[in-house]
Formats: C-alpha cells, sequence, structure tokens
C-alpha cells in the first residue's frame, strides 16, 4: 500500500521529533526549512525532502503536520501569500499547535469550500517523547478524517484519543495545559513558602516523590528543581502564557468563571513581565523564589 505523501511545518523542539518518526517509519515527507537549519539538516540526512515555502510544501503533499506556536502563525502558514492554501490544491491539514479552538473553527470552515480540511491534533507529553514516538495525541475531527490521519499520527504517538468534532481538540489541549501550569504554579508557590519556612525542596521532594500527589510533571519539574536540568521540561514561560490567555479567552467566550485560571495565567504574566518569558515552565520555581527575596539552591 503506498503511504500518503506528509509535509510538516515547524520543527523545532517537538517537530522534529515527530518529523524524525515520520521519515524514520517510511513516510514519504518534505519540511518547510527552520530558522534553526540543525533538525532540518538531521531529517534531509534520514531521507526528508525540503520545500522553500507553504504553496511548494502543499504541491508535494497529501497531508500536512502543523506544529508553530499558535494560531496565528498557523493562519499565516495556511493563508499568507506563499501559503498551503494557495497550492489550490486538495489537501488534509493537521494542527499539532496549541491553538485557539474558535479560530480552528472559523478555518476550518472556510478552508472547506477550497477542498482543504483542517482537524486538530494537539500534543501531550514532551520533546523527549516525541523524538521516541510516545506522544498523546488529542484529535477534533469527523470520525472518517481522523481515521485517515491516524497512521501518521500514529507515527509519533503512543495515544491517539479523538475527542469529537473540530476544535475539541484544540479545547481539551487548553485544559490540558491548563491542569500541568496549574500544578507548576502551585509547587512554585509552595516552595518558596516551605524555604520560607526553613523547608529545603529537597526535603519537599522527600515527602511529595511517592505519594499520592507524585505525578510525571511533578517529575520533570522536580528534575530541574533539584538537579538543575535545564532539558527536564523545554517549554517556555512565553508558551505558557499564551495558552492561558487562550484559556481565559475561551472562558470569556462562553460566559464561564474561571478565577483559578486567572490567577494561574498571572504567575506566568508576572515571570514575563519579569523578563525571563523565555525561561522553561519549571524555572518559574526559581521566579517565584527571587521575588520573594529567597533562593531554591544552597537549601
Amino acid at each position: 500500500m503506498t503511504k500518503e505523501r506528509i509535509g510538516f511545518v515547524g520543527v523545532g523542539l517537538m517537530g522534529h521529533g515527530m518529523a524524525g518518526n515520520i521519515v524514520d517509519k517510511g513516510f514519504p515527507l518534505t519540511v518547510v526549512g527552520h530558522r534553526n537549519r540543525e533538525p532540518v539538516e538531521d531529517l534531509l540526512a534520514r531521507g526528508a525532502a525540503e520545500a522553500h515555502s507553504g504553496r511548494e510544501l502543499a504541491e508535494r503533499s497529501d497531508i500536512v503536520v502543523l506544529c508553530v506556536t499558535g494560531s496565528p502563525q498557523v493562519e499565516a502558514v495556511i493563508n499568507g501569500p506563499e501559503g498551503l492554501a494557495a497550492a489550490g490544491k486538495p489537501l488534509l491539514i493537521c494542527d499539532s499547535s496549541t491553538s485557539d479552538p474558535s479560530v480552528t473553527i472559523r478555518l476550518a470552515a472556510e478552508l472547506a469550500p477550497k477542498g482543504i480540511t483542517l482537524i486538530d491534533t494537539p500534543l501531550g507529553r514532551t520533546p523527549k517523547d516525541a523524538a521516541a514516538g510516545t506522544l498523546d495525541v488529542m484529535v477534533g475531527g469527523a470520525p472518517e478524517v481522523v481515521a485517515r490521519a491516524r497512521p501518521v499520527l500514529e507515527a509519533f504517538a503512543g495515544r491517539v484519543i479523538p475527542t469529537g468534532p473540530v476544535g475539541s481538540g484544540h479545547t481539551m489541549k487548553l485544559l490540558n495545559n491548563f491542569l500541568s501550569m496549574g500544578y507548576a504554579a502551585l509547587y512554585a508557590e509552595a516552595l518558596t513558602l516551605g524555604v520560607k519556612a526553613g523547608l529545603t525542596p529537597k526535603t519537599f521532594d522527600s515527602v511529595i516523590r511517592g505519594g499520592r500527589m507524585d505525578c510525571g510533571f511533578y517529575q520533570t519539574f522536580f528534575q530541574w528543581v533539584l538537579e538543575r536540568d535545564p532539558n527536564a521540561h523545554k517549554f517556555t514561560l512565553s508558551n505558557a502564557l499564551k495558552d492561558m490567555t487562550y484559556l481565559a479567552g475561551f472562558a470569556n467566550a462562553t460566559s464561564t468563571a474561571n478565577p483559578m485560571g486567572a490567577a494561574v495565567r498571572n504567575s506566568y504574566a508576572l515571570a514575563a513581565g519579569a523578563g525571563r518569558a523565555q525561561d522553561y515552565v519549571p524555572m518559574l520555581s526559581d521566579v517565584v523564589a527571587e521575588l520573594n527575596g529567597v533562593s531554591l539552591t544552597g537549601n
């Protein structure tokens, strides 16, 4: 059976591992050049081809996977002057970015008359899981379209979870990130309160680890706190703020009171305002500690 031709936009922290699994598992893969040439050159060495515009990528692909920052970038990739839609051909687009669900729904409706089908395929887990092919993928789209996309998604996913119609995957992703970013904000404040009371991060961890409040996210967060491993969880505070801002927009659109969401968002807005936007999420613990005049290291 001939495999569909896959295009990929966004071979960054997550996208490089995803695209690597796609080409390694035998799909004809074309990527659009990235500002960082290292992942592109790696993929080319593994058998991928390179396109120099979204239009060229679309011409050479049946299915295109997007893994960019958010909705503005998705719209630019699709509808820009040399974007995917400019090719004027049928296409299935899988948006693995963390996007605004309302934009996803609108884009899908606008693209359908052009023969372009857009579904949302956002991701759970980390760049390490992307490289290992063990990501979680939440999929919003019609069942027959999800079935078509599934072989590609399974190239880089351990779990593919249909969530309902278009937009539901991105909504579920925002809820997933609300939980994880909320945990990070809680950990950061709890650690600072502990240090104020003379409880070291190591003591804190000795109580939580292995107990009911332990989880995979806690472990990668504390890989930074205790071991100072900068690669423990490579997701920037600016991206966390963007996701929590999308959540706030969703809450406003649905007239839903979300005081916890507002508090979590403000933790990341505070960190970004302090000049730490490009730090990774576990480093929020240091930001909160510093703003309170304490340090988590050497304790």
